[in-house]
């Protein structure tokens, strides 16, 4: 058992296919032969036995006044009629002739009505034959006799041995025909499955993820043709993410370049600080301080992006209003030129959540809002008992053709280039919302201007 497992295991899927239809076919067609050989001669028996029967009744209706004697005794060709003969159950009541088929202790029996009739298979000059012995129902009164009819049953046999040559090549064909089906049916089936193998061996060894496979017209929905579906998606998956991960990468470096430029230049500045002046140097000082912010903010940010969900261990029940209450009262204190208004019907509803992720989540909206605000103007905030926020500002909008991009990593629409900023902060946002199971949505806001709307699980 062990070794035939270990030669299963060693087999390659296709083999393993082809021999399990091949077995199944291949029994079904032995199965099916044998049955039509047993058909066959059952048939051919059961012929001869009626033969046989009517021989024994004609007979008996022939010659139903008579004692025992030989009726027919030319059996040794084929053309000739039954032999027969009557036996008396008496061994003492014997014929004025040698009996020609064999009288046993079984034939006076059947005459003496205590057994029952019965065939027998025998030989009759050399041939095969049959008989039949059975009791004489037409017997005068008192007389206890049997019949005995026999016939040469050459033809059957050698029907029952063409039958059974018959039935045998039809098995063997059968069998080669299972093995072809075999084959057939593993290469055909399993095809989806090569095609998937050798797309991801030639993935393996290229690493293209754009590789697909090639799917069968009309789409059949069986398993292999969804399992290949499914791969390709997969793909796509795989894809997208390869592809946002090199964007992300080259975004990241064209964005880190200025900073790091400029203060390289500040810090070759400052190298040289005996020949500025002293308000020189303040100026240099001051710059190199803000362009390390400005690298320290961004390279934080892209931390933050490079996690997918929020830690488990840090989560907690988060009051929302009052979150969202402390995260207004801290953009009034950064934007002093722009009103924030507050609408709170949630002050305690709870969420569970990451309090300083989902505080920078609506830090990164209201900031958003407010730098694209002209001076003066308000940033409307609301904050429904559904757990719903809202964030809308009265700056330029978002144009129909940003729309679709304002969450992408580093897109910052034509409106906003000339504006501080690294293009992370709405990503940020939307990557936050999704780890705490919320939604995350932009729209062109009624009159002018945008709106966030941010939908919490409650």
């Amino acid at each position: 058992m062990r070794a035939h497992a270990r030669w299963r295991r060693r087999r390659p899927l296709r083999t393993r296919l082809a021999l399990a239809c091949t077995a199944a076919v291949a029994v079904v067609a032995l199965g099916i032969s044998a049955a039509a050989f047993s058909i066959v001669r059952y048939e051919l028996n059961h012929q001869l036995d009626q033969h046989l029967t009517q021989q024994a009744t004609l007979v008996q209706q022939q010659h139903r006044d008579e004692g025992p004697q030989v009726v027919y005794g030319e059996c040794n060709y084929l053309a000739a009629p039954a032999c027969a003969q009557i036996v008396s159950a008496d061994p003492g009541k014997a014929p004025n002739e040698p009996y020609l088929l064999p009288v046993t202790p079984a034939t006076r029996q059947v005459a003496d009505r205590k057994r029952a009739g019965y065939f027998t298979d025998l030989t009759i000059g050399g041939h095969p034959a049959r008989m039949l012995t059975t009791p004489m129902i037409a017997a005068p009164p008192g007389a206890r006799q049997a019949v005995q009819v026999a016939l040469r049953a050459d033809s059957v046999r050698e029907g029952v041995r063409q039958a059974g040559a018959l039935m045998a090549a039809v098995a063997a064909a059968g069998v080669l025909l299972a093995a072809a089906l075999g084959r057939t049916v593993a290469r055909t089936g399993l095809a989806p499955v090569t095609r998937l193998t050798r797309t991801a061996e030639r993935i393996a060894d290229t690493r293209d993820a754009s590789l697909r496979i090639e799917l069968p017209p009309g789409r059949r929905e069986d398993e292999l043709t969804r399992l290949a579906g499914s791969f390709n998606t997969m793909l796509g998956e795989l894809e997208q993410s390869v592809t946002a991960r090199r964007r992300l990468v080259a975004d990241a470096s064209h964005e880190l370049r200025t900073p790091l430029t400029a203060l390289r230049t500040n810090a070759e500045l400052l190298s040289r600080a005996d020949r500025l002046t002293d308000s020189q140097r303040e100026r240099a000082a001051a710059a190199l301080r803000r362009q390390l912010r400005e690298v320290t903010g961004l390279v934080n940010d892209l931390i933050e992006l490079a996690r997918d969900e929020e830690p488990q261990p840090l989560l907690e029940q988060v009051g929302v209003g009052r979150l969202v209450g402390h995260c207004v009262d801290t953009a009034r204190d950064h934007w002093p030129t722009i009103a924030f208004a507050l609408e709170n019907d949630a002050a305690e509803r709870t969420v569970p959540g990451v309090p300083a992720r989902l505080s920078r989540l609506v830090t990164n909206l209201l900031d958003n809002a407010a730098k694209f605000s002209p001076p003066g103007a308000t940033v409307e905030v609301r904050l429904t008992a559904g757990l719903e926020l809202t964030v809308r500002d009265h700056g330029p909008g978002i144009a129909p053709e940003d729309l679709p991009y304002v969450f992408d990593r580093f897109y910052r629409a034509s409106a906003a280039r000339a504006l501080p900023g690294s293009g992370l902060g709405l990503a940020m946002a939307r990557q936050i919302a999704q780890a705490h199971g919320a939604t995350l949505t932009a729209e062109a806001a009624p009159g002018g201007g945008a709106l966030f709307r941010l939908r919490l699980p409650a």
